[in-house]
């Protein structure tokens, strides 16, 4: 049994590029996993939890679970490990820290949904939860949209907004709003991510969200009004979804996977209003940490 920390992570520099084909390649094998819902038990007035996710990812010899925790006064404020097995007989092949694949494949999956979901040729796009998810998301995105020009709009918090800016600065962007206020956030926005960890209220006034719009809820939490009259509701898993208060009056749901086999179609017009929860899975992470394991076995 093998422990992988996260320096051991961070050394082998897994290129951006790489990240998101894995989260690609993951989704494809979602008919072909088990996966149960996760277990969340939360508490301190469900600011903090803990969440077990386990799979079984038979075609790549892969089982395991992952432990991941939030606390919102530690930094960073979530953290996990991983247990990874072999399917075939059950060896247990690693403790692994699931800090960088919980990031990094958290803002692939939300790079994928703007990819597949946006309007075409939308311009502007709003971020709030301005860390290292949020980077991990822009990671991502630049890949396929660095060269094209975009309006970032930024929801102001502490001091990172000054760090996404830096970030953004670097890579030659420099059209970038400030916003002190929820209604400036949303209105006029054409992708809507949200990485904030704890919403305790509606984000946002129905009359505020424009047509043609793509709201990603990365913590699912804050647009649940959204969940009532937005056209379209999409999310990696079903399952982790049919419990959610206004589920059986959303107006249409699918997995986006199914968009991704191009099984079925994902946005058929720039007026749809679009929303796709990123309730993040275990397949994602035990995909991520089979492909972790083998590249530093081979390195040995």
């Amino acid at each position: 049994m093998k422990i992988i920390k996260d320096t051991d992570i961070q050394k082998l520099e897994i290129k951006d590029s790489e990240i998101f084909q894995w989260i690609k390649e993951a989704f494809i094998l979602k008919n072909t996993c088990d996966l149960p819902v996760k277990i969340s038990q939360k508490f301190n007035n469900k600011t903090n939890f803990y969440n077990t996710m386990s799979v079984i990812i038979p075609d790549i010899d892969t089982a395991g679970v992952k432990l991941v925790t939030r606390y919102v006064d530690r930094k960073p404020s979530i953290q996990g490990n991983i247990l990874l097995y072999s399917y075939l007989n059950g060896e247990l092949l690693s403790l692994m820290d699931a800090t960088w694949i919980t990031t990094n494949r958290t803002g692939a999956v939300t790079a994928l949904a703007v990819d597949l979901l946006a309007k075409e040729n939308f311009e502007s796009i709003a971020i709030m939860g301005l860390g290292e998810t949020a980077k991990a998301f822009l990671d991502m995105f630049l890949l396929k949209n660095e060269n094209k020009f975009k309006k970032f709009k930024l929801m102001k918090y502490k001091n990172q907004t000054d760090n996404i800016v830096k970030y953004l600065n670097n890579k030659d962007i420099y059209d970038i709003d400030i916003c002190s206020s929820e209604e400036e956030f949303i209105c006029n926005s054409d992708v809507i991510i949200s990485a904030i960890t704890v919403a305790k209220k509606q984000i946002g006034k129905d009359s505020w969200f424009k047509e043609g719009v793509l709201v990603v809820p990365i913590h699912t939490q804050g647009f649940q009004n959204c969940d009532l009259f937005f056209d379209k509701i999409f999310a990696d898993d079903k399952s982790h979804v049919r419990e959610f208060k206004y589920f059986d009056k959303f107006k249409s749901f699918n997995e986006i996977e199914k968009v991704l086999r191009l099984e079925i179609k994902g946005r058929e017009d720039n007026q749809e209003r679009i929303l796709s929860y990123n309730i993040g899975i275990a397949l994602h992470d035990l995909y991520f940490a089979k492909m972790i394991y083998n590249k530093v076995v081979s390195n040995i």
